[in-house]
């Protein structure tokens, strides 16, 4: 562990509020409640995790009552989101640096790499993608 902080990706943000029987999310949230582990994002992770959730309700996934509890439930987090300029311009730097489809992602790397703590994602792609040279990004499978 390299300190308390941990930046978690939307995707995980998604998987805890959109399916509570996703025992692997809910265990490692609570681990992380046990462990005082301060948790961080980029300010898009509202942004995505919102899209994520109409994507499910347009698909019929989820009802809109479901998808407003699940947003409701992500909004209640304990998240210190971050957003300042320079996160931007890191977040490009790392998605040329890895040759990134998109800087998206490239927005919790930075964040993580700026806090001195972990990112945790489901997204294999992008932990695949910077593993080799980021020994502190974490695939939740």
């Amino acid at each position: 562990m390299r300190n308390s902080w941990l930046c978690v990706d939307a995707n995980l943000v998604i998987r805890l509020v959109a399916n509570p029987k996703d025992e692997t999310v809910r265990q490692l949230w609570e681990q992380w409640d046990t462990e005082n582990r301060q948790l961080a994002a980029p300010t898009l992770l509202y942004y995505e995790v919102a899209n994520a959730l109409y994507r499910y309700q347009k698909l019929g996934l989820m009802s809109a009552s479901s998808v407003r509890l699940a947003l409701d439930a992500s909004l209640a987090l304990p998240l210190d989101l971050h957003g300042e300029a320079d996160l931007h311009r890191r977040a490009v730097g790392l998605a040329e640096r890895f040759s990134l489809p998109a800087a998206y992602d490239a927005h919790y790397l930075a964040l993580a790499a700026q806090l001195g703590g972990e990112f945790w994602t489901a997204d294999a792609k992008l932990a695949g993608a910077v593993q080799a040279e980021l020994s502190w990004v974490r695939l939740v499978a």
